[in-house]
């Protein structure tokens, strides 16, 4: 049997049909950038995440870098004000930070939850500390009431890089609320891989604040909020009409097929056992959506290639910190252990919802019978 790391076809007929209808309608329309789908669509996804504005954007690097230039613009940061961060995260959270004229305070994971370390945070701030990019890696949710009061404490912002967990919900005192509205603003990835894919790049950000929505939007049409006349030397990233078309589709499925996960998961924690596989603390399932599904392994390199040989997929995230990235040679000297232990044991194994019951008992089955 085959197991594929991700299917990306549609998971059944009629979602393909409407898909394709909502293109074609695209299509007839004659618009392409900036129209009615678009439209649409933000105004979806600002209600299903739960905040008064989204605007969408060509990627999700776009979405994070954008949601920090806004608030530079607004006065809120500043050349050289620091913003720690995750330092597991994919590289884009970091060049976000970096290309925004931020400095990267890289903070450690824990270990079991892969997400940021609260006992680590208190000794990062310094006179400089502006903000906090939480990141909900692997589609783990990474905010937590301390996290806030962490914040408010100090006077920071909270920033949210939602780009793996779309659907996520925090829960407080009886309260649901989705992850990418628990900040001041969130960026988004709609990769073609994420729980909430286009069919191509795109990206947008939500948030509460009407003038960070004006300055986003604003920024990413050439710095121009009204034609031929232009604030700010802005970039070119715009959400197209074809992609918001797709995303808004696959937005009335995404719990649909978040619960799969959910079903895929919850098999993985009960039927997974293996001394030589370690698996990251179990969330209860609305603080988890499983983007991917993490295992950890000492012999990690040893593990791919037993189940490469059993045909199944899998990927590893992310196997060189970006502190041990070349264009971030200047970190190279900081000590982060954690982070580097979890580069070399990271193991993501298939969790699409498009995955048979029968596929996901061979994973299962085959990880058991690795001997290390």
């Amino acid at each position: 049997m085959k197991v594929n790391f991700l299917d990306l076809k549609p998971k059944e007929a009629f979602r393909y049909d409407e898909i394709m209808s909502a293109v074609r309608g695209v299509i007839d329309s004659a618009w392409f950038v900036r129209g009615e789908a678009v439209s649409r669509f933000e105004s979806h996804y600002a209600e299903y995440i739960g905040s008064q504005y989204c605007v969408g954007v060509g990627n999700g690097l776009d979405a994070l870098t954008l949601m920090l230039r806004a608030y530079k613009e607004l006065g809120h940061l500043s050349d050289g004000d620091e913003v720690i961060v995750p330092a597991n995260t994919f590289i884009a959270t970091i060049l976000s930070i970096t290309s925004n004229g931020l400095t990267p305070i890289f903070a450690e994971p824990t270990y079991d939850g892969l997400v940021l370390d609260m006992t680590k945070l208190e000794a990062l701030v310094t006179s400089r500390t502006r903000a906090v990019m939480t990141v909900h890696l692997y589609g783990r949710c990474a905010y937590s009431q301390s996290l806030s009061s962490f914040c408010e404490r100090h006077g920071l912002l909270l920033f949210e890089d939602n780009a793996q967990a779309h659907g996520c919900v925090y829960e407080q005192d009886g309260l649901m609320r989705k992850t990418g509205s628990l900040g001041v603003a969130a960026a988004h990835s709609f990769y073609p891989g994420k729980n909430l894919g286009a069919y191509g790049d795109g990206g947008a950000v939500t948030t509460d604040d009407c003038d960070v929505a004006e300055k986003i939007r604003s920024l990413g049409n050439y710095g121009s909020s009204s034609k031929y006349i232009y604030e700010y030397q802005g970039v070119n990233s715009r959400l197209d009409e074809i992609q918001a078309a797709v995303l808004d589709v696959k937005l009335r499925h995404l719990d649909e097929d978040n619960r799969r996960r959910h079903e895929i998961a919850s098999f993985y924690y009960d039927n997974i056992r293996n001394d030589n596989v370690t698996l990251p603390s179990r969330l209860s399932d609305h603080l988890n959506v499983y983007h991917l599904f993490p295992v950890l392994a000492k012999n990690r390199d040893d593990l791919s290639d037993f189940l490469k040989s059993n045909d199944i997929q899998t990927i590893c995230h992310y196997p060189v910190p970006a502190h041990q990235q070349e264009c971030y040679k200047q970190y190279a000297g900081l000590s982060l252990p954690i982070t580097e232990r979890l580069s070399r044991e990271e193991l993501s194994i298939p969790i699409g919802p498009a995955m048979t019951d029968e596929e996901v008992r061979y994973v299962t089955e085959t990880i058991n019978a690795f001997r290390g």
